[in-house]
C-alpha cells in the first residue's frame, strides 16, 4: 500500500467532529430558535437578556464551523474555534453536573438525538481531545482540505 492510500486518523478526527456540528448547528438552525433558547435557559449559567441572541446565533456558528472543518477551510481557524465550543460546552454541561441541575438531556443535537449530561460530557471530552490532536498535526489534519493549506 502506498503512503497516500493510508488512511489518514488526523482528516478522520476533522470530518467526525465536522459532521457532529453540522448536524447539531443544522437542527438547531432550522427549528424556531425559542426551542433552543428554552434548552440554554435549562443551564442558569447566562442572562435573560443574551439567551434570545445566544440561541439565535450560536447554531449558525456551529454549522459553519463544522462546513470548514469538513471542506479543510481555514482549519486552523476552524480548529480553534471548535477548541473553543468545546471548551464551552464542557465547561456548560460540567457546571450543571456539579450543581445537579434537573437537566434531563443535553439539547445539544435539537429533537435529533437525547443524550443525558454525562454521557454528553464524555462525548465532549472524546471531541475536544480529537481537536487538540488534529490542531498539533495540522499539516496532516489538512490533507484533502479543499485550500490545502493549514496556516489560515
Amino acid at each position: 500500500m502506498n503512503r497516500e492510500a493510508k488512511i489518514n486518523p488526523f482528516v478522520i478526527i476533522r470530518l467526525v467532529i465536522g459532521t457532529i456540528f453540522v448536524v447539531s448547528g443544522f437542527e438547531k438552525a432550522i427549528t424556531p430558535y425559542q426551542n433552543f433558547q428554552y434548552v440554554i435557559q435549562a443551564y442558569r449559567l447566562f442572562p435573560e437578556f443574551a439567551e434570545p441572541l445566544i440561541a439565535q446565533i450560536f447554531p449558525w456558528i456551529e454549522l459553519l464551523t463544522g462546513i470548514f472543518l469538513i471542506l479543510g477551510l481555514w482549519l486552523r481557524w476552524a480548529l480553534t474555534v471548535s477548541g473553543l465550543m468545546l471548551a464551552g460546552f464542557l465547561t456548560i454541561v460540567g457546571q450543571a453536573l456539579i450543581r445537579g441541575l434537573p437537566i434531563g438531556e443535553c439539547g445539544c443535537f435539537g429533537s435529533l438525538i437525547s443524550l443525558p449530561l454525562y454521557g454528553v460530557f464524555t462525548m465532549d471530552t472524546i471531541l475536544m481531545t480529537g481537536t487538540v490532536l488534529a490542531y498539533k498535526n495540522l499539516a496532516k489534519t489538512s490533507r484533502w482540505a479543499i485550500d490545502g493549506r493549514s496556516n489560515e
